[in-house]
């Protein structure tokens, strides 16, 4: 079958080429998909995008009249697709559920250590010779509070380290977890904004968890809270993160997302000069770590997804089963 894959990255290629033993063609396109680029579609059977693609109504429009009857998302999240626009058109989406719950909860707690041990400045400090040890003092994870938001795959992850690191741990979710009965406590969203050293996010993006860090929340949270979102950048909303920072009310920031991303991340912008103003501001603060949506970017997590998609087209195309598709 002819695949055309949307915003490829090199770093993705030898994974897909690796695990097609059904022979597929694919096309390895570097644009994202959106109405305008829809068009190079044209003679495929099948797209895969990722979390940047555009694939609203328009888009999903045009797919379908080039013939795609499969669209294949390289993500769990789908909030970038119409699926109502898909159904209508008969076009299948299918996603990528789990590919590595451990390369995103092992990310976090990354972004946790290095800012608090102050590791990116620590490292510019000696490259430059000064081995002093002023302005580096962290603080003893064992002991603190951690509060995590979401505890599906991902976020139970995160709560078993926290828990190993001797962290003691409270969750916010929907639905409980009874594997977590032993490292974790459920609180109400209050009692975990309130108590928590270290708040980590692990929620999906939808109409409830849009801006669910915002003036009010923070509010309630410790002052000199750490603060991680590696799940959505929506869910933070950037310009309150600014005014806590601003006044120590977050006393540590730790992304690997951000809510306008979608302009910014996966591209070298070195020699431009950058128009969105909240990201600018967020870099000019030295307790601020930022990565650029890298927290899935493992071996393992790159070869599941390869994987899992393709299991998923063939399934679809076989008109079998498929316990990923939406």
């Amino acid at each position: 079958m002819k695949i055309v894959f949307f915003d490829t990255h090199a770093f993705e290629k030898p994974f897909w080429e690796s695990q097609n033993s059904g022979g597929h063609e694919i096309n390895f396109l570097n644009v994202r998909l959106s109405a305008q680029s829809a068009k190079l579609a044209e003679n495929t059977e099948a797209a895969v995008i990722f979390v940047h693609d555009k694939a609203d109504a328009d888009a999903i429009a045009i797919l379908s009249k080039l013939g795609i009857r499969y669209l294949l998302l390289r993500s769990a999240g789908y909030n970038h697709v119409d699926l109502k626009a898909c159904q209508m058109a008969g076009i299948k989406v299918a996603r990528v559920p789990e590919y590595s719950p451990f390369a995103v909860a092992e990310h976090t707690i990354a972004l946790i250590l290095a800012l608090n041990r102050k590791i990116p400045r620590a490292y510019n400090r000696v490259r430059d010779l000064n081995f002093s040890l002023d302005g580096l003092v962290g603080f003893d994870l064992h002991g603190k509070t951690a509060g995590v938001i979401g505890t599906g795959r991902i976020g139970t992850q995160v709560a078993r380290l926290l828990s190993a690191f001797g962290c003691q741990v409270l969750a916010v979710d929907p639905v409980k977890n009874s594997d977590l009965d032993d490292s974790v406590t459920y609180v109400d969203t209050q009692a975990l904004l309130s108590q928590s050293d270290i708040l980590t996010i692990h929620a999906p993006l939808n109409e409830t968890t849009h801006h669910l860090i915002n003036e009010q929340t923070i509010a309630q949270m410790k002052s000199g809270i750490m603060l991680i979102n590696t799940s959505r950048g929506a869910i933070l909303d950037t310009k309150e993160i600014i005014k806590a920072l601003k006044t120590a009310k977050i006393g540590y920031l730790g992304l690997d997302v951000y809510e306008e991303e979608d302009a910014l991340f996966f591209e070298d912008h070195s020699g431009e000069i950058i128009q969105d103003d909240l990201i600018s501001r967020l870099l000019t603060f030295p307790n601020v770590l930022i990565t650029s949506h890298q927290a899935f970017l493992t071996k393992e997590a790159l070869q599941k997804i390869a994987a899992t998609c393709l299991d998923n087209l063939d399934s679809m195309v076989s008109n079998k089963p498929c316990s990923n598709q939406l």
